[in-house]
């Protein structure tokens, strides 16, 4: 796997428009937070399967946002500990209001970046990421990073967006913002949703890393909304992409989008509901 290094400025510049967008949209998160628990348990739960928890595991969730599957990991480590870390700090306040609201005293948050872990080498039995890699500036040096801080024979476990066509929920809607808005193209290896959906793509970084016996899987879950406009307004609230896209547009065109888009989710009403397919890749490896 070649990949060309980025100069540390640019890194800078990246994380911290990743620390302003995610900050930005914690409100988003927070309104919609029991729809994305719903949608993205499956993914969780895979993860933690793989983690190999004990009832006192000492667990990091990195980039867990608002605080899964860290939270999820906490109340299947009684014994143990989670520390649930994101660049955003609108973030881990959800994210400690949720382990509040559940009754969870095992948890701490932390704000760091991926690449840079502020703990100690060797120092926790399982490292956890959900839908981070796509977005780190430097996916080695993130790697590498939760690679050092896992115990020998710890795992670590992740979840990456799969291929664009597997996941609907986004690219019904940026497809559509695409065909009547010109947007410019990203750089190469830009973080992006899709950045990490080549099979085998992950697993190259977490051997070269240092992790072996590292397991590859596809799983698939259903983003479930009451409505098509309920999805139409979840993404406006999530997506950073969607609400950037639709801020180049006029008024009229943002009025032929959101037409395009409700016309498009109606394929996926199933019993009442509009279920919009998603799948992601879950890699594990061992320390």
């Amino acid at each position: 796997m070649d990949m060309q290094p980025v100069k540390s400025s640019s890194l800078d510049r990246i994380r911290d428009g990743q620390r302003d967008t995610w900050d930005r949209f914690s409100s988003g998160w927070r309104k919609w937070d029991e729809l994305v628990l719903a949608w993205l348990h499956p993914y969780g739960r895979m993860m933690i399967r793989h983690a190999n928890l004990g009832a006192a595991s000492y667990v990091l969730d990195v980039a867990s946002g608002t605080g899964e599957p860290g939270l999820t990991a906490a109340a299947q480590v009684p014994q143990g500990r989670v520390v649930v870390t994101d660049l955003a700090e609108g973030m881990l306040a959800v994210a400690t209001e949720n382990a509040a609201r559940r009754g969870l005293v095992n948890v701490e948050t932390r704000i760091c970046e991926a690449g840079a872990l502020p703990f100690p080498d060797a120092g926790f039995d399982a490292v956890l990421c959900r839908f981070g890699f796509m977005f780190f500036p430097d996916i080695v040096a993130a790697a590498r990073e939760f690679t050092r801080v896992t115990k020998a024979g710890g795992r670590v476990s992740v979840a990456v967006w799969g291929e664009s066509a597997k996941n609907p929920w986004a690219t019904t809607v940026m497809n559509t913002i695409a065909r009547h808005v010109p947007l410019p193209a990203p750089p190469p290896d830009a973080p992006g949703l899709f950045r990490c959906a080549t099979p085998g793509f992950i697993r190259d970084v977490f051997s070269g890393a240092g992790l072996h016996h590292i397991t590859e899987e596809e799983v698939s879950g259903d983003l479930i909304a009451d409505t098509a406009a309920q999805y139409w307004e979840f993404m406006n609230d999530i997506a950073a992409p969607v609400v950037a896209g639709l801020a180049r547009a006029d008024g009229s065109t943002r009025d032929r989008v959101r037409t395009e888009v409700l016309g498009l989710a109606q394929q996926f009403l199933h019993e009442g509901s509009i279920c919009i397919p998603s799948t992601a890749i879950v890699v594990a490896g061992t320390r």
